[in-house]
């Protein structure tokens, strides 16, 4: 590992100790909002420097096994061989604590931890493009459940078969934006539709994005006279308030054109609030994806642009597979995906993008 690195993670333990003393200071433990910033301060530095600790453990260990087989142990074949496994094993971890530990200086997207919008759209297709947006709903809403996300549906335009033209849901929990923001473009359904009478495969896809929510201190200021605002009968089941009132709320933000809209609560005034903050988000992404693209232009990310046109993964149905087009992996759990174990699936897509951005550092560095 290069000096510069080694210094990197022997300030890190500076920090590591000054955060012990912080922490312990009364006064800082009455000012809640700091302290629990502090801990996650704390709780992040301490993996980092688990892993260096070990690192340099796995150094030592490697230093004696080698010390060993130009000794004594050279003329003894058993333990020369115990001494040729530990360095083998010694190496391959400390490739993959190095590697872990360049991961874990990379800069951090600040909106990772907070939670997100998802909107899913119907595309092309029909019915069958509005039924699968459907299932892209439940797939979502089911990996939320395992993560221990909270959930909730805050407007859903359905379709005569039971699936949804549109449908835009909040998710809420720590690292929400950070695990499902790659679901961002375009997903492209291959079946036979329950409607399909011959038999014969259709294609249907639908859009997804997925929009960090923005922090209050943060958001995007919406000038009034920029807004018009409707408010309509809310659509759909909801019990035997839902369509009585016109309480729900649709914004159109007339410089951009975005609009956003709320129908999930009974009272005007909070679907109104809940509108404002999604199309804050909307606007927040429109900024977000210019800058990015401003900053890209002369290079193409590994796992995409996030553009809604992106055709970023296939559902095969007749094949049981799935393909994410970004990295290249397919896997043949169709059913455990829809089901919402997408565990495999995030995870690569999050190890592409590391691998993507150490290499983009080497490339710094050597330049």
């Amino acid at each position: 590992m290069k000096a510069a690195l080694r210094e990197q993670f022997e300030r890190l333990a500076l920090r590591g100790a000054e955060l012990e003393s912080v922490l312990s200071d009364p006064a800082v433990a009455s000012d809640m909002k700091r302290y629990r910033a502090l801990l996650k301060e704390q709780a992040e530095v301490g993996g980092v420097l688990t892993r260096w600790m070990r690192y340099r453990q796995r150094e030592s260990d490697l230093a004696s096994a080698q010390e060993l087989l130009v000794g004594d142990a050279a003329a003894d074949a058993e333990m020369a061989e115990m001494a040729n496994q530990e360095v083998t094993e010694a190496q391959a971890e400390l490739e993959r604590l190095a590697t872990e530990l360049q991961a874990a200086l990379l800069p951090k997207d600040p909106d990772d931890e907070r939670p997100c919008f998802v909107e899913i759209r119907a595309g092309t297709g029909g019915d069958e493009s509005a039924l699968f947006a459907g299932d892209l709903l439940r797939m979502y809403l089911r990996d939320c459940e395992r993560i221990g996300f909270r959930t909730e549906i805050l407007s859903a335009n359905e379709s005569d078969l039971g699936g949804y033209k549109e449908v835009v849901f909040r998710v809420e929990g720590d690292g929400a934006y950070g695990r499902l923001k790659f679901e961002s473009g375009g997903h492209r359904v291959q079946r036979v539709p329950a409607t399909e009478s011959q038999g014969r495969i259709h294609t249907s896809a639908c859009t997804v994005a997925v929009l960090a929510e923005p922090d209050e201190a943060e958001e995007v200021a919406l000038n009034p006279a920029d807004l018009r605002i409707d408010t309509f009968r809310a659509s759909g089941a909801g019990g035997q308030h839902i369509n009585k009132t016109d309480s729900a709320v649709r914004i159109t933000h007339i410089p951009t054109g975005l609009v956003a809209e709320c129908q999930d609560d009974r009272s005007q005034h909070r679907n109104k609030a809940r509108a404002l903050q999604v199309l804050a988000a909307r606007l927040r992404d429109r900024e977000r994806t210019e800058r990015a693209a401003r900053e890209a232009a002369a290079r193409k990310s590994l796992i995409g642009s996030g553009d809604r046109s992106d055709r970023i993964r296939t559902y095969n149905f007749p094949q049981g597979r799935v393909t994410d087009h970004r990295i290249n992996l397919t896997l043949y759990k169709l059913g455990a995906v829809m089901d919402g174990d997408l565990g495999d699936l995030l995870g690569a897509l999050h190890a592409a993008q590391v691998a993507e951005e150490l290499q983009a550092l080497e490339a710094g560095r050597g330049a």
